[in-house]
């Protein structure tokens, strides 16, 4: 075995910048035409003849596309066409192109793109193989295969700041947890678990080849790092001058049809090991490891996902799954917080005193809608009242803190998980940086002007300060717009409960076959329901809408960098999610019931409709439905969309090649017939996910069972991206990150805004603080503390001070008083229907609670992230061996190199160099 590999000189790819447009291009790749030295694979010839269909002017699909020397020569038909390597069973596919000769105006024009590309990618280095469509199963589709060869590979290695094995790893293992044994049945097979043994890394290097270990050079580099280098030279690769401008890259020609797809692909079909015993069949463990329902109960194969998709992917998962786990505390804690309230429920003083025919049956209640309602008596409302016990109780308090500090807890493991995936994944060192604040290439296609860098003192594009101002302009109108139509939706939903209430309110009287519900589906609970369904609705709608305004705007703005570009989308995005799903809750929580008056002074919306009122029970009980239709509504959707219709549609896609046997339906075309995981694939996942957070932390005070909820819908969406991405999508291209980004800002931001929220709720929303006030300065009963409490807390209208836009229709029982949810003195006080002292007890005790649990919330979180380091100690000493023997091996190396020289008498050697060296790696030892 070489570990040399090939020698540096034979190879050379620059990175150069156009005199004419600094456009950083490929130049010719240069192999050596040396005697002797060992060839890595067969030449190839440019393609393009292929692409004219007739074959009368050229040669034909298989002569176009390689020749073969002929001892090489191999019977198609004798090779598998599942087969993810070149015809002559040697070279493996790395990429793959496709396209469709349609013979309209564009087809010259496409053609010369095409020649063009393809020809820069073979002076690149790459080796291209055509399928001519007559192979094909629809006998329409070109199919373009791309191989890197080794040369090429240890270039773009040494440019993409890959980092490769030096040593093994000789750091003990840590210690076996004692609770191992127990969750054996949750572990999958170590094989499954750690693909690869662990290895200490660095940074590749051409010249410094025989550092590394290099066995074998057809898999030193994994398949997701090949598609990596092969994806970053097709994204820079230009294909020719149009009006005055270079034009480059895959993307561009994707859209502009000149390509119809880019895409590497899968090792093997997912429900099947590949025959080729040189494939690792890695998709297929996967699906039968990780992608299938049934093994919802096992952990993640976290290393395995990195090594076949890349480490964006990967972190993702380990995000998700992570957030999954920690979920499981949340929702046991919050279960029984709502198991106390269902035990208790039958002990609740209110409850009682609604449901008393005696007290709730006696108190008339006035009217909740002008002239067509009706008085009413409070014990109809006794099923509702016993239900809004199970959320509005002691136990909701206790939640409310307790979630507060979990959320603290899960951002700061998080952390810390991260930090070792940082380590085990060879990201501690990774210039994400240098990565993504690479010019985009549409940035430097559309910024026609250009100023030198003052660090590299290098021309390079730009946009002008005006330009840049009008598109801000135009992109922060737009989402205003957006935002002012999401908040009109929101207003015209509140005038629906309005307009509503009160023909539920007839419909229920006047309707027979409702009678035995009546207790139970109240009009204002059949309001609230119907409301939340149609406003969940008019989510969706918007969402639909938005997120392609979102991308179309962002687009506009022409973002510098990849990283701008995700940071602005995000934000955009993430503020429209926010104001659309959260701004009902907002409204039920804080304003519903807040600004309604009194019977003869109500306060009215457009000085038409009525105000919302409460509840007799609380508000409560209305943002836990509100809650639970948005937030399990989108969850179903969600999946819906995310497995069902990826499934249709390749189903519908191939109808017909389902029919025809293995050998006529090649791998390209398998994947090819599969959908496009797209650049903002997890953006969306991350999103929805974020999304899902704020439901459980914003207003979890009100639903104690939302983080049950959560976890149940990310068991199940965890099997259903990793069923989708496994055998509904072409596989992705692998890319890196070292953490999840944006995302954990905008957490830690939810994270400090849920404690306000869930402050207020339980202050303003839930009926604690007046029950508590009640109990220590107002009750009068020693031996029942809380009896007498709906009583104090309605105040008391006399009917004929109603004004006759208020007053119902009919009186048949001739009340002369009714009564009313607020504290305020009665029609025969002196201070006659104006607060009582009583009510601003309550307002200075609600404010003095919020005060009192945001400041011992807060102390108590930010003492725990500084108790809890975010970087494990043994992650740590990891880290610094790791760079340690790095250096040391390095060192070496040049030392030896010195020696050779200084033996072999060459001039540049100097003694003072040799000594220098030695004493740089006594140094580095002493560090």
């Amino acid at each position: 075995m070489n570990r040399l590999g090939k020698k540096a000189n034979e190879t050379l790819i620059e990175m150069a910048l156009s005199a004419d447009d600094d456009i950083a291009i490929l130049t010719k790749f240069k192999p050596s035409s040396s005697e002797g030295e060992e060839c890595n694979g067969p030449e190839t010839i440019s393609t393009a003849g292929s692409e004219i269909p007739s074959s009368s002017e050229g040669l034909n699909s298989t002569e176009t596309t390689l020749l073969i020397p002929e001892h090489q020569v191999i019977d198609k038909r004798h090779q598998s066409k599942d087969s993810i390597f070149f015809r002559d069973g040697v070279r493996r596919i790395d990429f793959v192109l496709s396209y469709v000769d349609d013979l309209n105006k564009e087809w010259e024009k496409k053609l010369e793109r095409r020649k063009e590309f393809e020809s820069n990618l073979q002076k690149a280095g790459l080796e291209l193989e055509t399928e001519d469509k007559k192979e094909s199963e629809d006998g329409k589709i070109f199919f373009v295969k791309i191989h890197a060869p080794w040369e090429v590979l240890i270039t773009y290695a040494e440019v993409l700041n890959i980092k490769v094995p030096i040593k093994e790893n000789d750091i003990p293992p840590m210690v076996e947890n004692p609770l191992d044994c127990v969750l054996f049945p949750l572990r999958l097979p170590e094989n499954v678990m750690h693909p690869e043994p662990d290895y200490f890394t660095a940074p590749f290097s051409k010249d410094k080849q025989e550092l590394f270990l290099i066995n074998d050079e057809s898999t030193f580099f994994s398949p997701s790092m090949r598609n990596r280098i092969v994806n970053y030279i097709l994204t820079r690769c230009p294909y020719g001058t149009e009006e005055g401008k270079k034009k480059f890259g895959i993307k561009r020609l994707l859209n502009n049809g000149t390509y119809t797809a880019a895409y590497p692909l899968h090792d093997c079909q997912y429900w099947k090991k590949a025959s080729d015993p040189n494939c690792d069949s890695e998709r297929y463990t996967l699906y039968m490891e990780w992608a299938r329902f049934l093994r919802f109960y096992k952990e993640q194969p976290l290393d395995l996902i990195r090594k076949y998709y890349g480490e964006k992917i990967g972190i993702y998962f380990a995000w998700l799954g992570f957030y999954t786990e920690m979920l499981f505390l949340a929702a046991v804690v919050g279960l029984i917080c709502f198991l106390y309230g269902l035990f208790t429920m039958d002990e609740n003083m209110s409850s009682k005193e609604i449901c008393d025919p005696a007290i709730g049956g006696e108190i008339i209640m006035c009217p909740l809608c002008d002239r067509d309602c009706e008085y009413w008596r409070l014990n109809t409302t006794c099923e509702s009242s016993q239900y809004s016990h199970l959320f509005d109780n002691v136990a909701t308090l206790f939640f409310a803190i307790f979630m507060g500090i979990w959320v603290t807890l899960f951002l700061e493991f998080w952390k810390r998980r991260q930090a070792r995936l940082k380590y085990e994944w060879d990201l501690v060192d990774f210039e994400e940086e240098q990565q993504q604040l690479q010019l985009r290439p549409e940035y430097e296609a559309k910024c026609t002007q250009k100023k030198r860098n003052p660090v590299t003192q290098e021309m390079e594009p730009y946009l002008p300060l005006t330009s840049q101002a009008v598109r801000f302009c135009i992109s922060g109108a737009t989402v205003l717009f957006w935002v002012s139509l999401i908040i009109a939706s929101m207003i015209a939903v509140i005038v629906y409960r309005l307009a509503v209430y009160a023909a539920f309110a007839s419909l229920m009287e006047n309707t027979q076959t409702l009678q035995p519900i009546s207790g139970l589906l109240t009009p204002q609970l059949a309001t609230s329901v119907t409301a939340s369904c149609l406003n969940f609705v008019i989510i969706m709608i918007l969402n639909f809408f938005y997120e392609r305004i979102a991308i179309w705007i962002t687009d506009m703005e022409i973002p510098r960098t990849h990283m701008e570009y995700e940071n602005r989308l995000t934000m955009k995005m993430f503020l429209f999610q926010f104001v659309n799903y959260y701004s009902s809750c907002f409204y039920v929580a804080f304003f519903k019931g807040k600004f309604v008056g009194y019977p003869g002074a109500y306060t009215y919306m457009f000085n038409r409709w009525r105000n919302e009122e409460c509840d007799p029970a609380g508000c409560l009980i209305e943002l836990t439905t509100q809650l639970t239709i948005v937030m399990a509504g989108k969850q179903i959707w969600g999946n819906i969309q995310e497995a069902i219709v990826p499934w249709i549609c390749n189903w519908w896609g191939r109808r017909k090649a389902r029919n025809n046997p293995e050998n006529l339906y090649s791998r390209w075309e398998q994947d090819h017939d599969l959908q496009t995981f797209g650049p903002l694939g997890l953006f969306y996942e991350y999103l929805e996910m974020v999304i899902q957070f704020g439901f459980i932390t914003l207003f979890v005070a009100s639903f104690p069972l939302a983080p049950l909820l959560a976890l149940m819908n990310n068991i199940l969406e965890i099997r259903v991206d990793s069923w989708k991405l496994t055998t509904q999508y072409r596989r992705p291209v692998a890319a890196k990150a070292h953490s999840i980004g944006v995302w954990q800002e905008i957490l830690n931001g939810m994270a400090i805004l849920s404690v306000v929220t869930n402050a207020f709720i339980v202050a303003f929303t839930s009926d604690m603080i007046p029950r508590l006030v009640y109990y220590y300065a107002y009750s009068e009963n020693e031996d029942s503390p809380m009896s007498g409490y709906i009583n104090n807390s309605l105040s008391v209208f006399q009917i004929s001070d109603f004004p006759e836009r208020n007053e119902p229709k009919e009186n048949p029982e001739n009340f002369v008083i009714c009564r009313y949810r607020d504290y305020r003195y009665p029609p025969e006080h002196e201070k006659k229907y104006l607060h009582t002292m009583q009510f601003w007890h309550i307002l200075a005790a609600k404010l003095a609670f919020i005060i009192i649990m945001e400041h011992v919330v807060f102390i108590v979180k930010f003492f725990v992230a500084w108790m809890i380091p975010d970087v494990p100690a043994d992650v740590k000493a990891k880290i610094k061996r790791e760079k340690y023997l790095t250096q040391k091996i390095l060192h070496e190396y040049e030392l030896e190199k010195l020696k050779e020289r200084l033996c072999q008498g060459d001039k540049g050697a100097t003694e003072k160099e040799f000594i220098a060296t030695e004493g740089r790696m006594e140094l580095s030892r002493a560090m």
